[in-house]
């Protein structure tokens, strides 16, 4: 039997994977912070149009600093909702809750968002539907 011998990393291995794992970890710092929806500082006006079950609809103006729909419409209490794995997931707007496998899509001037609530920059002067939909 032959018997190896193990070679310890030298002080200078060690340091270059030291760097190279920091390195890694600031490019996916920056990678996650330039895929991040923008968002618009300051005063601005949106509105938020409730589209019930029974499909009458409502309309809810709000001037606000806040930079994200979830912020506005939850500390507005026009939506109730749990933390979900992509962020914000409604299950009452207007006091309308959901029921079964039934949820509130949120889109913005009729064009479906990829993001929650909670994900949505907010500009001045946008209209934002949330729309109760059949699982």
């Amino acid at each position: 039997m032959f018997m190896t011998e193990k070679k310890k990393p030298n002080k200078a291995q060690i340091l270059t994977a030291a760097i190279t794992l920091l390195v890694l970890i600031g490019a996916l710092f920056m990678l996650s912070s330039s895929m991040k929806p923008k968002t618009s500082q300051g005063s601005k006006e949106i509105t938020v149009e409730v589209v019930h079950k029974d499909g009458s609809s409502k309309e809810f103006v709000y001037h606000t600093d806040k930079e994200y729909l979830g912020e506005v419409i939850t500390e507005e209490k026009l939506v109730e909702g749990e933390d979900g794995q992509y962020g914000l997931f409604i299950t009452a707007a207007d006091g309308e809750s959901v029921e079964g496998t039934d949820w509130w899509c949120i889109t913005k001037d009729g064009e479906m968002l990829n993001t929650s609530a909670d994900q949505t920059p907010i500009e001045d002067g946008e209209h934002y539907e949330l729309t109760y939909t059949a699982g």
